[in-house]
């Protein structure tokens, strides 16, 4: 039987096409079909990163959650959608609860002064009120006791996961306290920093199966500004 060689040398003149010994002879296994160099480009679809809801690539389909205020120029993933809503309809529950904070922040002591303070810097710059251990425990009051006020206080917990906060949820020190009250209820946003999710899955399951967000993805200014429609009235 004879073969057609326009997968190899293309079928881009008459006088191609005549010269191919299928095509030419009236064969029509190849013939009936127009190549062209697309027509063997392979489809690749690029994996989505765990919790990011963003394609390595760098494409992803972008949707507009529900408080969303019109005019934002807020970019969201349909992934950060999916996972900010139940956090969203939280806050909205305790909309009515007296002298909340916005955000209470979880994160490793080794980052009190570092990322942890970069971020807890950036939301109060847009006006979320922020529980934060470096300014709201005072020397010589109960840390615990004060993260249980903390906790009770605020309409929704972050947790800065950074390589110092696996290192510590490892050892089982405060921070895995007070994980384990935010992981009761649907006001955790994980927030992934200079780690993977593939990280803190090894370190806590739990934790790793929650979505967030993630500053392989977006900036600490992306994120404070998600986090401060998330909560705003």
């Amino acid at each position: 039987m004879s073969r057609c060689t326009a997968p190899v040398h293309g079928h881009r003149s008459a006088s191609a096409r005549a010269a191919c010994p299928a095509c030419g002879s009236g064969y029509s296994g190849y013939g009936s079909r127009s190549y062209s160099s697309s027509s063997y480009a392979p489809s690749y679809s690029s994996p989505s990163h765990g919790g990011g809801g963003r394609s390595s690539g760098g494409s992803s389909s972008s949707a507009k959650p529900r408080w969303s205020k019109p005019g934002s120029s807020v970019a969201y993933t349909s992934a950060e959608v999916r996972t900010l809503t139940p956090v969203r309809e939280n806050v909205e529950r305790r909309a009515t609860v007296p002298d909340l904070r916005d955000v209470f922040l979880c994160h490793a002591w080794d980052d009190r002064k570092g990322s942890a303070k970069e971020l807890h810097d950036v939301l109060e710059s847009l006006g979320v009120s922020v529980w934060f251990s470096e300014k709201d425990v005072l020397l010589g009051s109960s840390l615990l006791r004060e993260i249980d006020k903390g906790l009770a206080k605020s309409r929704v917990g972050i947790v800065l996961v950074t390589p110092a906060l696996l290192r510590r949820l490892a050892a089982e020190g405060i921070a895995d306290k007070e994980l384990s009250a935010l992981l009761a209820r649907d006001l955790l946003v994980p927030i992934i920093h200079d780690t993977t999710y593939e990280s803190l899955r090894e370190v806590s399951p739990l934790l790793g199966s929650r979505s967030g967000l993630s500053t392989t993805e977006d900036t600490f200014a992306d994120i404070a500004a998600k986090l401060s429609e998330l909560v705003a009235p």
